[in-house]
């Protein structure tokens, strides 16, 4: 394990180091999906290629938010720990890179000219009004004046905040729920959840062929949404409460490769009798992210190259899911404007855009998150 970060509370305890770079692999390949992304959507919905399982990221972010936040907090409670302390705690982590990405997000907005992706020109008070429900973290019902782009986003400034807004809930109702909750609670917990998510998947209830469900706010992306991160979330917590460590050599690398793998088998066809893309999507969360979890919390670096890699990697996560995908509406316009479908044709541009998100995210982090989260720490003792 790691030394915290400075921004990190006192009595913040070590890192798994190895889980920290997961995190941040994951967070560089969910660039790299949303740029193939806005290829399909230049090419009028074409299925996603080359990376076509990125999205699974969200899925591998949640397991993994789980497993830290119990082995993090579970032991405090009634101890050094209530429950005012542990929103606290999670509020000074999360909500000063949601608030940076609500601001690029409505930079990158005006950009474009502050239109609707139909071309409707939105007035800048509904821009900034959307800004402001995205500061407090207040989602877009469908078709509502702030849901500024007209394709239903619940964070219309930022659409990957949908996650976050999960990720919240399911802090909050561990704090006030799941936590009181025995091994034999949880684990039927857990089962319940995954016959859920299993049932969304198989079924492609919400019909998009694919478990990517939770980014509007309608009742199925809601409900859809709620499970696809209480299942991975609570599973995880499981996972932590039941690990016991063991030796394991290169464990970085392989499950590196292993996510690199899972991410880019292409689309699998045939809906009956049941969703076989949603089958090979439930055997990755339930299944392999599970084991790679386990894998990487086991593991360790072994000299100071990797070390500094993981570190690097887990600083950078946050920062880069937060702020990328602003930078990706307008990379995603000026592909269907100029009608580009290829990565052939725009690869130059895409190596730009990917290499100037990490800068950002880098700058972000260090220049902004980083002081302002160590200043609300100190604060809040």
């Amino acid at each position: 394990m790691q030394n915290i970060s400075s921004a990190a509370f006192k009595d913040t305890k070590p890192h798994y180091e190895l889980l920290d770079g997961l995190r941040g692999v994951a967070a560089l390949l969910v660039v790299f999906y949303h740029i193939f992304e806005g290829l399909s959507f230049a090419a009028g919905g074409t299925v996603i290629t080359v990376i076509n399982h990125g999205y699974l990221a969200v899925d591998f972010f949640f397991i993994l938010s789980g497993f830290v936040i119990s082995y993090a907090y579970d032991n405090r409670w009634g101890k050094s720990l209530t429950t005012r302390n542990f929103f606290k705690r999670r509020l000074i982590r999360l909500h000063p890179m949601i608030v940076m990405g609500a601001v690029i997000g409505l930079i990158a907005f005006l950009i474009q000219g502050g239109v609707k992706w139909d071309g409707t020109h939105v007035p800048v008070t509904m821009a900034i009004l959307a800004l402001i429900c995205t500061f407090f973290f207040i989602p877009a019902i469908p078709g509502s004046c702030y849901e500024i782009r007209g394709n239903g986003e619940m964070f219309p400034l930022n659409g990957p905040f949908w996650s976050l807004f999960f990720e919240y809930i399911g802090n909050i109702l561990y704090a006030l729920f799941i936590r009181r909750l025995s091994d034999k609670q949880l684990s039927i917990l857990v089962v319940c959840l995954g016959i859920g998510l299993a049932w969304f998947a198989l079924f492609d209830v919400v019909g998009y062929g694919m478990i990517g469900v939770g980014w509007t706010l309608d009742s199925l992306n809601f409900f859809g949404g709620l499970t696809r991160m209480l299942f991975p979330f609570t599973l995880g917590m499981l996972l932590s409460r039941k690990f016991h460590s063991f030796k394991i050599s290169g464990a970085f690398w392989i499950c590196t490769i292993i996510l690199i793998i899972l991410f880019c088998v292409p689309y699998i066809e045939g809906k009956s009798p049941i969703c076989m893309n949603g089958l090979f999507e439930i055997v990755c969360i339930a299944l392999i992210f599970p084991v790679l979890i386990r894998i990487g919390a086991a593991g360790k670096t072994t000299d100071k190259l990797s070390t500094s890699i993981c570190k690097f990697l887990g600083d950078i996560s946050y920062p880069l899911y937060a702020i990328h995908y602003p930078v990706m509406y307008v990379f995603y316009a000026w592909l269907i404007d100029n009608k580009l479908y290829t990565f052939g044709e725009i690869w130059q541009v895409a190596v730009i855009i990917y290499i100037g998100c990490i800068l950002l995210a880098y700058s972000c982090l260090k220049l902004y998150d980083e002081p302002v989260r160590k200043w609300l720490s100190s604060k809040a003792v």
